[in-house]
């Protein structure tokens, strides 16, 4: 017998941010590290002018509780009705317990379930994926997704090429289960699109442990080789997105993309036809804060939603899209 119960999706209810105080600008950065640079220099090859640095002390979870607190605050809801966490980051508290119980805690969370997702810069992207599907098969009915990074902590800071690129951050969206009829009008999650090539493992590492705590490798990355496969991988992975669901590059509203670059953000946009309005940078106020760049820049963009007035309005389509160590490189259309 056929069951006629309309098809559940998760549906993005609220979103939340959560930078640290201190800003770092690039003049400042130069003169901090005595990096032969300048502020030109770094706004004409990365459009990154600042980025936020966390405080001694600061940790990812905490970092990624506050994200989470704004997040559950936009949804207008408690803690109390989370049942999963789950945390993408690369620069956990400690190698366990996750650094998802450890925001359980924060939060005062006692029920349900939580795990880290380690995909580096697309680590945002694979965890939503993941507790969508969590939400769809019945395991939950609300999650958190939190992406959170201390960067600030693997970086070798006499090392040009990468120490201007990044900084440090949280963003998180409480997703609650929801109804539809199975199309890609439907509010909610609409499919998510992840991929990962180790062969080209060592062109973004870190070359050592990692951890918020300061006791890491350092991050290590062949920046032009990068650049390469970025552009294309997230091209084909939104073609491919939106060739799932019969849309098209009209059809899509807003682009919500990892913020690692401004010349590639800028060269995505393009692909997609859209207006550079249209398109949420933030990589020029926070530089690149890996998995939580892009919760980070649908915070901002859906800045109050709530009441209305948000960039993000109801039933806009929604492309989220990144790439980072591994490779690991995703998309996920989103309605909202």
């Amino acid at each position: 017998m056929t069951s006629s119960r309309a098809p559940v999706r998760a549906i993005i209810a609220g979103c939340g941010g959560y930078l640290p105080e201190r800003v770092l600008d690039n003049d400042a950065l130069a003169a901090a590290y005595g990096l032969d640079t300048s502020d030109a220099w770094i706004v004409e090859r990365t459009g990154i002018r600042q980025r936020h640095i966390a405080a001694p002390g600061e940790t990812a979870s905490q970092m990624g509780a506050e994200a989470a607190r704004a997040a559950l605050k936009q949804a207008g809801a408690s803690a109390d009705e989370v049942d999963l966490v789950v945390v993408a980051t690369s620069t956990p508290d400690s190698a366990f317990p996750a650094t998802a119980v450890r925001v359980q805690q924060h939060l005062g969370i006692t029920r349900g379930f939580g795990f880290d997702v380690a995909a580096a810069c697309t680590g945002f992207v694979y965890a939503l994926g993941i507790a969508d599907s969590l939400i769809r098969t019945g395991q939950a009915r609300s999650a958190l997704v939190i992406g959170t990074e201390v960067f600030s902590r693997i970086m070798d800071w006499t090392d040009r090429g990468t120490c201007v690129l990044f900084g440090d951050g949280a963003g998180a969206v409480l997703l609650r289960a929801g109804t539809g009829d199975g199309l890609p009008s439907d509010r909610g999650i609409i499919s998510t699109h992840l991929h990962s090539d180790g062969r080209h493992g060592d062109i973004l590492l870190v070359d050592g442990g990692a951890g918020s705590n300061g006791e890491a490798g350092k991050l290590r990355m062949a920046g032009k080789e990068v650049f390469r496969h970025a552009v294309s991988k997230l091209a084909s992975v939104v073609d491919e997105a939106l060739a799932a669901n019969g849309l098209r590059h009209e059809d899509v509203r807003w682009l919500v993309p990892h913020q690692a670059n401004l010349r590639i953000i800028e060269a995505m946009g393009r692909k997609l036809k859209l207006p550079p309005e249209r398109v949420v940078v933030t990589v020029d106020r926070h530089a690149n804060t890996s998995a939580a760049s892009i919760p980070l820049a649908l915070a901002e963009a859906a800045a109050g939603m709530e009441r209305g007035e948000g960039r993000i309005a109801p039933g806009d389509l929604v492309v989220l899209e990144g790439i980072g160590g591994g490779l690991t490189w995703g998309a996920a259309l989103v309605r909202f």
